[in-house]
């Protein structure tokens, strides 16, 4: 393979994922039991990728020092984008530390190796007749116009379409891409649009100049973490999949879940965790290391229990991710749920899942399967109901007895 080096551009604050992400950025909220980041370097390395370069910029220390210099042997170097200027302004920053050819990948969404793997064959196999300065990646969506669209002759990309309006338009760009060095003075020629100046509007230029861009059709899956219940199709995709779902390796190279128990099929548990013998685990689940299930608990399907998480005894938790470090107490219920980290779910405590109306900023998004967001270090001390679509913001205290419902603002109380 010629490319050996990659760019993951992880500098975003994602705020339309808040408020999960008001304490760490995006590409480290979680995709089943690990950082959405993780699973980028994953296929990455599985495409050959000897040299690891990642943009970073807000909260960038959390990115650092959950990966450090190296990712499963891989070296990594950090470059910092100071202000959020764009995806093209943060790609600039890794210019002088890539060589003539590299790939870049968005660090804010979960894609099959199979999509990198594609784009890698297609680029070298380009180079070989013609000079091609940029090669996308295309997966088909019926999304197409919440992500803008690709259009192509053959294989040459000859638009890219921002807010298609007609169902014709089919072909996402799925945010993984091979370039030339070429690509930095195009990005250094495209006028900024409200002082930023984004990848896509770069690749329209080249496309506009008769620059050679190819577009590769995948069949791989991709997921792109844009709002909260996009965290809940991921961790559904990766489950389904199968692959990845626990941490393959410690910080020190160990191997942090050696030994995965499988309770049957479609069911992971790390050999750190412990399972109640009345328990009940439906797949597909994945359960981390120094986690513990308590008697009478349900456990799945379509669930993620992070590291040292707990659940309690009799507690039913359904289309979840349970993160880092946080506790769901006896009785209690959890249906289309993401919790932070060190989250504490008293006892009795209810979410009934979705489809519910959730406010992001001004816009309200109707019937999304979401049933709450809890945010770090929220405590809900027991018989705490959530309606469908709440979001509630971190340090949150909600006394026993109370509902919540839209938005609760971090380092709220809520009482009766």
């Amino acid at each position: 393979m010629s490319i050996q080096s990659a760019v993951v551009l992880a500098a975003g604050e994602g705020r339309r994922l808040r408020p999960l992400t008001r304490n760490r950025p995006k590409p480290m909220l979680p995709a089943a039991t690990r950082p959405i980041i993780e699973h980028v370097f994953d296929a990455l390395l599985s495409a050959g990728v000897t040299d690891l370069h990642v943009v970073v910029g807000y909260k960038r220390e959390r990115v650092q020092n959950h990966v450090g210099p190296l990712y499963e042997g891989v070296p990594v170097s950090y470059h910092v984008q100071e202000k959020q200027l764009g995806s093209g302004h943060a790609l600039s920053q890794a210019a002088e530390a890539v060589g003539d050819e590299f790939l870049v990948v968005n660090g804010d969404q979960v894609v099959a190796p199979q999509l990198v793997q594609d784009v890698v064959d297609a680029h070298d196999g380009y180079s070989t007749h013609e000079d091609v300065t940029a090669t996308l990646c295309v997966v088909e969506s019926e999304r197409a116009s919440r992500y803008g669209s690709v259009k192509l002759d053959g294989d040459r990309v000859v638009e890219l379409v921002e807010q298609p309006r007609e169902g014709r338009y089919r072909l996402v760009n799925a945010g993984v891409y091979a370039f030339t060095s070429a690509i930095f003075d195009t990005l250094a020629e495209t006028p900024p649009v409200d002082g930023t100046t984004a990848l896509p509007d770069a690749i329209a230029r080249l496309v506009d100049s008769d620059a050679a861009v190819r577009g590769v059709q995948s069949s791989g899956y991709w997921t792109d973490a844009t709002y909260p219940w996009d965290l809940l199709a991921a961790t559904r995709r990766l489950l389904a999949d199968g692959a990845n779902v626990l941490r393959p390796s410690a910080a020190d190279g160990t191997t942090a879940d050696a030994g995965v128990r499988r309770y049957g099929d479609g069911v992971w548990v790390a050999s750190g965790a412990r399972v109640h013998e009345s328990a009940t685990l439906q797949a597909p689940v994945v359960v981390a290391a120094d986690c513990e299930v308590g008697p009478g608990a349900v456990v799945g399907p379509n669930v993620a229990v992070g590291q040292n998480a707990t659940v309690e005894s009799n507690a039913v938790v359904v289309d979840s991710i349970v993160d880092e470090d946080s506790r769901v107490g006896p009785n209690s219920t959890l249906v289309d749920c993401v919790t932070g980290q060190a989250v504490w779910v008293g006892p009795a405590c209810v979410v009934s899942g979705g489809p519910g109306d959730v406010r992001v900023d001004a816009e309200i998004h109707e019937g999304k399967r979401l049933g709450a967001v809890l945010a770090d270090r929220v405590h809900a001390e027991g018989d705490v109901s959530f309606s469908p679509g709440t979001l509630v913001g971190s340090n949150t205290m909600l006394r026993t007895g109370t509902t919540a419902s839209g938005v609760v603002e971090p380092g709220s109380e809520v009482v009766r």
